[in-house]
């Protein structure tokens, strides 16, 4: 075997622990899954085979949670770039945090539920992301409060009911259901001005 084909394999190995342990941390949380199911998953008989290509369990969730929360504050940032209007920043901001959550319900669960497993520093870090895009949704209601088209008490504590909200749709969200993704995005986003539009 060439030392390029060896690196390939590593990395094919690599990607299929990852994608293996999306899975299991989705069904199982981190906690409840070990590196030898993670191994087994991906046809390698012994789990010490699989140190030859990750470090570890936690080296894939910290994967895992930087780069969907980097993904989250992407897509959120590309979803209101230009928009003066806060009614139009705040439905494309949720539309795009509840599609997100329905088409990678096994990413949206693990960053919902296991970031408390991450270890230092990464856990700050992937902290500190998250209120990036929390501190950005209050600022679009305090935009909309501001110029008189909201009318809600507490801009920050709307802003995490609305995405407590989006993060709540991927435990009931079926994908052969009577509503598509879009239909359902769309209609959060609804709730989410009609919370914010106040009686």
């Amino acid at each position: 075997m060439s030392a390029v084909s060896a690196s390939d394999e590593i990395t094919a190995r690599a990607r299929d622990a990852r994608e293996a342990a999306l899975t299991l941390f989705a069904e199982r949380g981190y906690h409840g899954t070990t590196v030898g199911q993670i191994a087994q998953a991906i046809g390698l008989r012994r789990s010490g085979s699989l140190y030859n290509h990750i470090t570890g369990k936690q080296e894939l969730l910290a994967e895992i949670m930087v780069d969907i929360t980097r993904l989250v504050w992407q897509e959120f940032q590309a979803a209101t770039k230009g928009i003066e209007d806060p009614v139009e920043r705040l439905r494309r901001a949720t539309y795009v945090y509840v599609e997100r959550h329905l088409k990678h319900p096994r990413e949206s669960t693990i960053v919902n539920r296991d970031v408390s497993s991450l270890e230092e520093p990464i856990r700050s870090d992937v902290i500190k992301l998250r209120r990036r895009h929390a501190n950005a949704m209050a600022k679009i209601i305090q935009d909309g409060v501001d110029q008189g088209t909201f009318r809600v008490k507490n801009p920050r504590i709307a802003s995490f009911a609305i995405l407590e909200m989006c993060v709540s749709v991927v435990h009931w969200f079926r994908p052969d259901g009577a509503l598509s993704i879009d239909e359902v995005a769309s209609e959060y986003s609804d709730f989410a001005l009609g919370l914010v539009h106040g009686p």
